[in-house]
């Protein structure tokens, strides 16, 4: 029998103001950043070997067929991790001797694969987490690299290889702790708003649903696009009922009207900024608005491998390029305006052949968030600052 919202509430609100004391395992935070955030997730025995393999005939001479080939083969994969891999890849394969040569390959395919989406920022989440840690690693004075053999080097770039892919294995477990974490929000008898794709979402839930827990959902889907199908968003819905879990889908236009049935909001999350905001799936920023005018928890839930560098000021200062308001000036363009979210939406696209149902975004902040959930525990908006930290510094 799960706890009661009363003590649900309570719970949350002394992880908060007491947060768990250190392991004493855990590694000091001096250049070890990516070994520091490797050391925060579970680790499974098959986790050095390399999750997402390509047949050496196989293997693209492009930083974005790597990439396009991974999202593609393995659809749970987040994008940051995609990114991760792609990048492994590519140093695994390549010929660069020397460490000056490695940090301009791998500076030079990150800026294409970023430059590749018109929304990089889970993508810079993934590929600046990796170069810092080679950066760290392969400048520390214990590895002078440049005036070792090659040889030496060789046996170094296979080290940083096998770390990395040992990294991304383990981050892949991140979604099942963070479920079992989540899952202490969702009690007996309460109503969870969502919207969006979620999978770290959809985790939690049907994490709530295996455990017993009798709970509905409202899912507020988009109507950016109209008439446009929400292909993601009817299969968590359907999971979700397939368990028996209520589960009503209204539009954004009834958001506002549903809140006096929800006891809560629950989204995901594309990338946690600096300041503990969040930019996810456009509508997340106005359901949060609703949420905190009249008092309603918003929860987010994302994996740690999508905290990024970014300190955004408002909504128009991402490094974005998506078109949502479209003026217009001429009586032929009306019949383009239902269509104006679509060609929004599309902007997003990857090119050549990437994930073709990117989400136009936008930013919510850290005020309108109670609390986020990652694999290293519960976290106020304040704290995102401390543990960019340690990952980074």
């Amino acid at each position: 029998m799960a706890s009661s919202p009363g003590k649900s509430a309570a719970t949350a609100e002394s992880s908060l103001s007491t947060p768990p004391p250190e392991s004493p395992s855990k590694p000091k935070h001096d250049s070890s950043n990516f070994e520091y955030v490797l050391s925060l997730l579970p680790l499974r025995k098959h986790s050095l070997v390399h999750p997402f393999p390509l047949h050496p005939l196989l293997i693209p001479s492009s930083i974005l067929e790597i990439y396009t080939h991974l999202l593609h083969s393995q659809p749970t994969l987040t994008m940051p991790l995609a990114a991760i891999s792609s990048l492994i890849s590519l140093l695994r394969h390549s010929p660069p001797s020397t460490t000056s040569e490695t940090l301009s390959l791998l500076s030079h395919h990150s800026s294409i694969l970023k430059s590749s989406v018109r929304n990089p920022i889970a993508l810079s989440a993934g590929t600046d987490l990796f170069q810092r840690y080679i950066v760290s690693t392969l400048q520390s004075p214990s590895s002078n690299t440049d005036a070792q053999s090659t040889q030496d080097f060789k046996t170094m770039r296979d080290q940083l290889v096998a770390n990395g892919e040992q990294f991304v294995a383990r981050a892949q477990e991140a979604r099942g702790t963070i479920a079992k974490i989540g899952v202490r929000f969702v009690d007996d008898g309460c109503t969870v708003m969502t919207s969006g794709n979620s999978r770290v979402v959809s985790a939690v839930l049907n994490a709530a649903a295996d455990n017993g827990v009798r709970f509905r959902v409202v899912y507020v889907r988009s109507d950016l696009h109209p008439g446009r199908s929400d292909h993601k968003g009817d299969g968590v819905v359907a999971q979700l009922r397939g368990k028996g879990i209520p589960v009503a889908v209204i539009q954004t236009s009834a958001a506002a009207y549903s809140l006096g049935k929800i006891n809560m909001v629950m989204v995901g999350a594309e990338g946690v900024v600096e300041n503990g905001g969040i930019v996810s799936r456009i509508g997340t920023y106005q359901l949060a608005m609703l949420a905190k005018s009249v008092r309603k928890p918003v929860y987010v839930v994302a994996e740690s491998h999508k905290f990024v560098r970014l300190y955004p000021l408002g909504q128009y200062d991402l490094p974005v390029q998506q078109t949502v308001v479209d003026f217009c000036d001429r009586m032929d363009d009306i019949d383009d305006e239902r269509d104006a979210g679509v060609r929004g939406a599309k902007e997003g696209k990857i090119q050549d052949g990437g994930r073709e149902d990117e989400e136009v975004v936008d930013y919510t902040p850290p005020e309108l968030i109670t609390a986020l959930v990652t694999e290293t525990g519960i976290h106020s908006p304040s704290a995102v600052s401390e543990e960019m930290i340690k990952i980074w510094y």
